[in-house]
């Protein structure tokens, strides 16, 4: 769930949403290169997108590395990063779709996972270390629907002090782990849905529906708050970004054995894929040049909102890059993918 680009860009260290715990986490899995096959196609660029299902123990970014690896490709990002520790899908961008990362991290993500209750951590994650222990009271189910309808909608959050949140063009997770105070501003962030189900006197069931941006270990640790006992996130897992979802993603063991046998681009969708979530618009030649060359088009027979991004395409058929549009009714161009010659 993190805010920021989908490039590869976050340092190796950073975990969920690009943002590390502290040196409490559980020593990581490293990919193994000697064990990774060579790819069979590497001298062709792909361009698409790939969803894979990360296993826990691996960054997000050692997933980028291993993929740039199987595919032979340079260029690859990821759109929003999962801690180490945390599972499920992560929508990787190949070749010429790495510019449109933007467009997918501002997608909103479903995620499940438990609430440990009663216990604080400085992480506010089970890798993080305990900074407080209190009882737990018993709970009620009209508790719980209070505490959804308490967390869903809009929020004022503040993002964990171990994070990638910059403080004076510092990360906050640098600052935390040199043991400095870190007091980050609260942001907003959109709920869209929350269910939350008991699980054991002192654990709770969550699945929750996001805004890119919204910490699910802050959601964590606020409901603890909320219940007057304190909790942290004890695991989670990512079941949907936009239209994708996790039965669609490929685990590693399978990249790798497609990586062999030489149909690793078999398996990567269309660039245009990764944002079948906006609606589409199809442009005429004339525009379609237009657009090639950065200029306005329009305005749109389309009742469209002011601000609202759009997929265009052209009267082939063909996507030819993502447009934002204008109080006007015009659309301007923000990413063109012009024919290769």
């Amino acid at each position: 769930m993190s805010p920021g680009s989908g490039s590869d860009s976050i340092p190796p260290s950073s975990g969920e949403h690009g943002c590390p715990s502290s040196s409490a986490r559980s020593p990581r899995r490293t990919p193994s290169r000697s064990m990774t096959p060579r790819p069979r196609h590497p001298e062709t660029e792909i361009d698409g997108v790939l969803l894979v299902d990360k296993p826990a123990g691996w960054t997000s970014h050692d997933v980028v590395a291993k993929v740039r690896r199987l595919s032979g490709q340079r260029r690859v990002g990821h759109t929003g990063t999962l801690d180490p520790n945390a599972t499920g899908l992560l929508v990787l961008c190949l070749g010429r779709a790495t510019r449109l990362a933007e467009f997918m991290t501002a997608l909103p993500k479903t995620y499940e996972g438990e609430i440990a209750l009663g216990v604080r951590t400085d992480t506010d994650d089970a890798d993080g270390r305990i900074v407080e222990r209190r009882p737990v009271a018993p709970l009620d189910d009209g508790r719980l629907r209070e505490l959804e309808k308490a967390f869903t909608g809009e929020l004022l959050q503040r993002p964990p002090a171990y994070s990638a949140v910059k403080v004076d063009g510092e990360r906050s997770y640098a600052l935390a782990r040199r043991g400095e105070a870190v007091e980050l501003p609260p942001r907003l962030v959109t709920v869209y849905e929350l269910r939350l189900r008991q699980l054991a006197p002192d654990r709770l069931g969550i699945n929750v529906r996001c805004s890119a941006g919204c910490y699910v270990r802050a959601l964590a640790r606020d409901i603890g708050e909320a219940l007057g006992c304190g909790a942290h996130l004890a695991s989670l897992a990512r079941t949907q970004v936009g239209v994708f979802r996790l039965t669609q993603a490929y685990t590693l063991e399978q990249l790798a054995a497609a990586s062999e046998e030489g149909r690793f681009a078999e398996l990567v969708l269309p660039p245009d894929e990764g944002v079948a979530s906006y609606d589409a618009a199809i442009v005429t030649p004339a525009r379609a040049w237009r657009l090639a060359h950065g200029e306005l088009i329009g305005p749109s027979p389309k009742p469209w909102r002011p601000s609202e991004l759009a997929r265009l395409y052209n009267t082939r058929g063909e996507f030819v890059g993502m447009g934002r549009v204008l109080e006007t009714g015009h659309i301007r161009p923000l990413k063109v993918f012009a024919e290769r010659h």
